[in-house]
């Protein structure tokens, strides 16, 4: 491995942000004479805003350099989204790390890759064994990036340039850091399957909201009576719409905590509510009148939860041998084969197929379960063609050996 430098330290550069009309129209132009990649990365202020919008939009490209975009200050200063800069970059391939993150917030800003090449993925892919970009960036140039900002309120006005240097260094690498991750791509054969992840992984559609979104509320399960989840649900609506009033995020005002305790308390009066240890937050005494109208109204409604979500959903697996043991047996041993392909092609194994989509199709597999029709139904629930090519032979073969097995089982207990 080279001799990791400490790049931070030793940047003396003075970044500046791109907020300005004028500024804008310069970075465009420089960035559109630029040659080769463009490397592209976004910082959010996730855990401190509702939002999950960008604060700053950093581009690289060789032959233009680093320019650091203030998408909301450009928003009032331009009157419109990126579009300039989306139309100067767009035919080119976009270098990002990890970049289901920011793909959402880029396309809200106008910007959308036609082509991208993901550094963190890829090195999945190869199997490396730290694949965030401090340790890739250290591993494979030799260069160490402290990440002491990645957590960091990037809704700061202005930015320290402490900062600024750790975002533009975030993309100033990245090039260059996709020439070596791809050489070993290129090494280990796995060039195509990485273009089919990137591929995937662009055209992949936004997830729908949930019907219940509060189910995600941290420890509901240990609420039991429909009254204790309905008063969990009326808090967690209170504590939403308070926080999209004050583009908060959520925890910050109240801690999923605080309100399952309350939940679970039932407290039957706004002072007892005020006198629980339990709830805590910024937000939970300045805003109590809100939480007590949340609790009287869960335990008044007549819009009762059930006990449990309803849906289309496969079974927790833990459970599938007393409901299916028939489809318990099958999971089982396509597990262990797919898990010996991911281990003897130096692959993770939830990168090789989704756990989600194994148990599917084992819980309800095709009939007859060829490796054709197990082909077909991994594709119809997402898998990539080398996936597929991968693992339907796998899994029909662990079918039939499963079924076997039962057969075997039932003539010696008869």
């Amino acid at each position: 491995m080279p001799e990791a430098k400490d790049t931070v330290t030793k940047n003396s550069t003075e970044y500046s942000v791109t907020a300005t009309a004028a500024d804008y129209e310069g970075a465009v132009a420089a960035l559109a004479s630029g040659t080769g990649p463009v490397a592209v990365d976004a910082e959010r202020a996730s855990g401190f805003r509702y939002s999950q919008r960008a604060y700053l939009i950093q581009v690289f490209r060789r032959g233009s350099g680093v320019f650091l975009f203030d998408p909301i200050a450009l928003e009032a200063e331009v009157g419109h989204d990126l579009t300039a800069l989306q139309q100067a970059i767009v035919g080119e391939e976009w270098v990002l790390h990890a970049a289901s993150q920011d793909l959402a917030c880029l396309r809200d800003v106008g910007l959308d890759p036609v082509d991208i090449f993901d550094t963190e993925l890829a090195a999945r892919l190869l199997g490396l064994p730290r694949v965030g970009l401090g340790p890739l960036t250290e591993s494979l140039l030799g260069i160490h990036l402290a990440k002491e900002h990645s957590a960091a309120d990037w809704s700061t006005r202005p930015l320290p340039q402490s900062w600024l240097t750790y975002a533009a260094l975030d993309v100033e690498l990245l090039v260059d850091l996709r020439d070596e991750v791809e050489k070993l791509l290129i090494e280990s054969g796995k060039t195509e399957i990485a273009r089919q992840e990137f591929h995937g992984e662009l055209v992949k559609e936004a997830k729908a909201p949930r019907a219940e979104p509060w189910r995600r509320l941290s420890g509901i399960h240990s609420l039991r009576g429909v009254r204790n989840l309905a008063v969990a649900r009326e808090l967690w609506i209170a504590r939403d719409q308070l926080a999209r009033e004050k583009d908060s995020a959520p925890g910050r005002l109240v801690p999923d905590a605080a309100l399952t305790a309350v939940a679970k308390a039932m407290p039957a009066s706004k002072r007892e509510l005020a006198g629980l240890k339990e709830f805590t937050g910024r937000a939970s005494r300045s805003e109590i009148d809100r939480w007590w109208n949340a609790i009287e109204l869960g335990r008044t409604t007549d819009d009762l939860p059930v006990t449990r979500s309803s849906g289309d959903h496969v079974p927790p697996v833990r459970a599938w041998a007393d409901r299916n043991p028939a489809a318990d047996a099958r999971y089982r041993l396509a597990r262990e084969r797919v898990m010996a392909y991911a281990e003897e092609h130096q692959i993770p194994v939830e990168n090789v197929l989704t756990p989600e989509l194994l148990r599917r199709v084992s819980w309800e597999p095709p009939a007859p379960a060829t490796a054709a029709a197990i082909g077909a139904q991994l594709s119809a629930g997402g898998a990539r063609p080398w996936q597929v090519e991968a693992t339907a032979e796998l899994i029909s073969a662990a079918f039939v050996e499963a079924e076997q097995s039962a057969v075997k089982a039932e003539q010696s207990a008869s």
